[in-house]
């Protein structure tokens, strides 16, 4: 096992992944920049080093000074949890040629699965159902562009292969709308991501957004752990998630599951994936893989009973899994909300002190959070200061502690999203399940 780790994140997950740590055995380094000095988890690490100003650039995505903090402190590998570096392809790299270990996939896997046209190419090879596209780059003359457009269908969307997180798309409708849109996505996704290359494929109107967690170790098992529905976004970024999906059959849970398994298996994947889908009059269409472990993960923990983290130490370490398909059991219902520092009815961001910190409890509730009361919320990073997560035997009996929890829960000193966790919970839509991704932006917007 790993004797001491270096944890290149912050917030919540830096927190969720040092008790994952501890409870190995593993001695855990805080890394941290200047905003972050007072944050819970670098006060518990047993070492901590500043890597640089607020900044992100500065900082969290500065790959030199992680791996140096690696070096100076002995440590052996490297977690990154969720979002800044975890998906760099070249920082995994970095990393392991610097001689740690990297918690994660290997550097050629998070390339072939970071764009999303070899990613396609590569789940259609392995029997995973795609969105009807151009399987390939858009590029050629405006003839060929309407040509391939009009063959999938209208409406289409153009997407930026390195795009994410919904930014580097665009919807089209119509035949004259095409090349404008075309231009603009290249433009953006430019910009926003390096790349100009971009996509089509077909525009589903109403789908659910379904995502498959999957573990694989490197001695060739991989196995899923069922999937969430992930459908509440708003502006293509998640709200709620919940596991199981409403209306899911466990027939088709196991055979999609299965499918993603030994997609993991074909691509030779390590650790823990998420392979996301549309899905729509009972179709699976994949969009895209996150090659790191989710947000919203403690859902499918709570209904598993599987600590994801601690598989993927013990995964990087090199260990065996000690699941095997059969050994996984589904129980109960999990639902979690992301709780927020923002306005809850213009979403701009609500940065600031926590002047009181009450978080809920009782059976089956669970809180990821680093916040604490006189923390102070940075202006410099994601909004998210907590993710709320409620348990029971039924959906019904999740959504209910769920609506106790938030009732108790106090955050003052700041503005958060926790009366729109509330409207979402008692709204009639969400309460009978299956809701499209389009349904709480158009409930917004009303």
């Amino acid at each position: 096992m790993i004797e001491k780790l270096v944890i290149a994140n912050r917030g919540e997950i830096a927190l969720r992944i040092q008790r994952a740590c501890r409870a190995l055995g593993i001695r855990t380094v805080a890394l941290y920049s200047e905003a972050d000095r007072e944050a819970k988890y670098v006060k518990l690490a047993d070492e901590s080093v500043c890597i640089g100003p607020a900044r992100a650039a500065d900082s969290y995505l500065n790959i030199p000074a992680v791996i140096s903090a690696a070096e100076v402190t002995d440590a052996q590998a490297i977690h990154p949890g969720y979002g800044f570096l975890s998906e760099n392809a070249d920082f995994a790299e970095r990393v392991e040629q610097s001689g740690f270990i990297f918690i994660g996939p290997r550097a050629e896997t998070i390339r072939l699965m970071g764009d999303k046209i070899s990613a396609i190419k590569a789940m259609k090879k392995a029997g995973v159902p795609c969105v009807p596209g151009s399987d390939g780059p858009v590029t050629g003359r405006d003839k060929e562009i309407h040509r391939m457009a009009a063959h999938i269908g209208y409406p289409v969307l153009i997407k930026a292969t390195a795009g994410g997180g919904g930014k580097g798309m665009r919807v089209v409708h119509t035949e004259a709308a095409l090349l404008n849109a075309v231009v603009l996505t290249k433009s953006e996704a430019k910009a926003a991501f390096g790349n100009d290359t971009i996509y089509m494929e077909k525009y589903l109107d109403n789908p659910r957004h379904i995502e498959f967690q999957v573990l694989a170790d490197t001695h060739g098992h991989a196995i899923h752990l069922g999937e969430r529905d992930c459908s509440m976004q708003r502006r293509h970024q998640k709200v709620v998630e919940e596991c199981p999906a409403p209306g899911l059959s466990e027939k088709l849970r196991h055979k999609m599951g299965e499918r993603c398994a030994e997609a993991a298996r074909k691509i030779g994947y390590r650790g823990a994936g998420t392979f996301e889908f549309l899905y729509q009059n009972g179709e699976f269409y994949f969009i895209e893989m996150n090659t790191r472990v989710q947000v919203e993960h403690p859902v499918t923990e709570m209904v598993t009973g599987v600590d994801i983290v601690r598989e993927q130490l013990r995964i990087a370490a090199g260990e065996k899994m000690p699941y095997r398909q059969k050994d996984i059991q589904w129980r109960g219902h999990a639902v979690e909300c992301r709780i927020n520092a923002e306005d809850p009815k213009n979403f701009i961001p609500s940065p600031g002190r926590i002047t009181t910190w009450h978080p809920p409890g009782g059976p089956g509730i669970r809180v990821d959070s680093h916040v604490y009361t006189n923390y102070f919320v940075p202006p410099y990073y994601d909004s998210m200061i907590a993710k709320l997560v409620a348990f029971g035997d039924t959906r019904e009996m999740a959504l209910a502690r769920m609506r106790i929890a938030l009732s108790e829960m106090i955050v003052d000193g700041i503005k958060t999203n926790i009366p729109l966790h509330q409207d979402i919970m008692n709204d009639a839509g969400f309460i009978r399940g299956g809701v499209n991704i389009h349904y709480l932006q158009k409930k917004l917007e009303l």
